[in-house]
């Protein structure tokens, strides 16, 4: 098909607009005839039809990236995570007590309440079991931002999480319980600051980077970041694939003892990326001295990463809650080592189950970006991403106002756990500890042979 069949189409379309309507009308409708005849005759390789073949077996995600590569002079890189779903979570829904089981009082008030590494010399005792998933400073989230996360965090009774950027005193003055991570970097490693943090968070691999770590190039560093990391003028920052000093089962558990007596006894634990491997990190860790492992699914996001890491590396998320969960009873590890969970969760229902599964607590990430940014987005929409008011370098972060983010996070923690309450109520229960796997049926039988949930095709005790 020759192009100028193409815009003789657009022009009789033109004409219209010009103000001839019969004049349009027939020449649109002889163009079209002939760009259909045209479309239904020739063979395919002059064919206009060919690029609508072609397009068409791939995602617009898989169309964009594959011009973005076609453009790119190394790799490229995607925020947020991967869109690939399993929806799992969705495929298991709760009972509903009624009279076999009666739901709890409308006044009864419902115990949240959560403790992280309870056989530490000091637990971390928090009153909600959602915790602030780990955002860098300068590598990912402005000042800004991640003060209003940690005020948020604050307002809502729960702890955030550092994640794996440079020491930023304005957090920790701002929120009331900080974790700090503990990366592969070489910064924040100094006593000083490790006496600040309510718990220590080893991190080894995220859900949506695998273990595999990486270089932001001494261009992209501002020189507050410069300076908080120790980074030396045109140095880039390097974050390892591993952490040196903790290569075996032996440097692991010696690295935990010695954050342990810096510390004076703050929880500390082990941050991974859940893998086909699980069971044997898990058994590392544990035996490490760990006082909590925190459990990274891959539907979890990150500012950026590749599109392979994100994609095609990692279990899912409730794969992966299943199997340490049932490693946990096996050791008997319930109320010695607290199990954290991240990776995709969004909802007050997601959170309830991954919690009913055997989770102490859960981490949310994406959720708690979009939260607290808000109405904020509008500064940056629609010509741009709404993480521009989030961002380190985003175009509109100079004018994120802390203050209304932090509300606006407050906001949404207190309502996702007031959901929760509501429905641990529905279930006939009073504690978020009471709730367990057998509060809960799927409508699939691959969950349940996961789960090992009843299938809802059969009554309680029939399969």
């Amino acid at each position: 098909m020759r192009w100028d069949k193409f815009w003789k189409t657009g022009g009789a379309i033109a004409l219209g607009a010009l103000g001839l309507p019969v004049l349009a009308r027939q020449a649109t409708g002889l163009a079209v005839r002939k760009l259909v005849y045209s479309i239904i005759t020739e063979k395919y390789e002059k064919n206009l039809w060919e690029l609508a073949v072609g397009t068409g077996r791939l995602t617009p995600e898989g169309l964009v990236e594959t011009e973005l590569r076609a453009a790119a002079q190394d790799y490229i890189e995607r925020p947020l995570g991967t869109r690939r779903k399993y929806n799992y979570l969705d495929k298991i829904l709760f009972n509903a007590a009624q009279l076999a089981v009666l739901p709890a009082s409308l006044q009864c008030p419902v115990d949240m309440r959560v403790v992280i590494g309870p056989a530490s010399a000091r637990p971390l005792k928090l009153p909600i079991p959602i915790l602030i998933g780990g955002m860098a400073y300068g590598l990912a989230l402005s000042e800004r931002f991640k003060v209003a996360i940690a005020r948020g965090a604050t307002l809502a009774g729960t702890a955030t999480n550092t994640g794996q950027g440079p020491w930023l005193a304005a957090e920790r003055q701002a929120a009331r319980h900080l974790i700090l991570q503990y990366s592969r970097g070489s910064w924040n490693k100094e006593a000083a600051i490790l006496r600040q943090a309510d718990a220590i968070e080893i991190q080894l691999g995220q859900g949506a980077r695998a273990g595999a770590g990486f270089v932001l190039p001494a261009a992209k560093i501002s020189q507050q970041v410069r300076r908080r990391a120790g980074l030396p003028a045109g140095q880039d920052l390097v974050v390892e694939n591993r952490l040196r000093h903790a290569t075996s089962p032996r440097e692991l558990a010696a690295l935990i003892r010695r954050l342990k007596e810096v510390t004076g006894g703050v929880p500390v634990g082990v941050k991974i990326a859940a893998g086909q491997d699980l069971e044997q990190d898990l058994e590392i860790c544990t035996a490490a001295g760990t006082d909590f492992v925190s459990v990274d699914g891959r539907e979890a996001g990150t500012h950026m990463s590749m599109p392979i890491l994100e994609d095609d590396f990692g279990l899912p998320t409730l794969i992966a809650t299943c199997r340490a969960a049932r490693f946990w009873r096996e050791r008997g590890l319930q109320g010695k080592v607290s199990l954290l969970v991240g990776g995709g969760l969004i909802t007050p229902g997601d959170c309830l189950k991954i919690l009913a599964l055997g989770a102490d607590a859960v981490y949310l990430g994406t959720a708690v970006l979009l939260a607290t940014t808000h109405t904020q987005a509008l500064r940056a929409v629609p010509f741009e991403p709404p993480t521009q008011v989030a961002y380190a370098d985003g175009y509109y972060s100079d004018r994120f106002n802390v203050e209304a983010g932090a509300r606006s996070l407050a906001r949404f923690l207190k309502s996702t756990v007031r959901e929760m309450e509501e429905a641990v109520r529905a279930l006939g229960k009073t504690a978020l500890r009471q709730v367990g796997p057998e509060d809960m049926f799927t409508v699939d039988r691959d969950v349940a042979e996961i789960t090992g949930l009843q299938l809802a095709f059969h009554p309680p005790g029939r399969h």
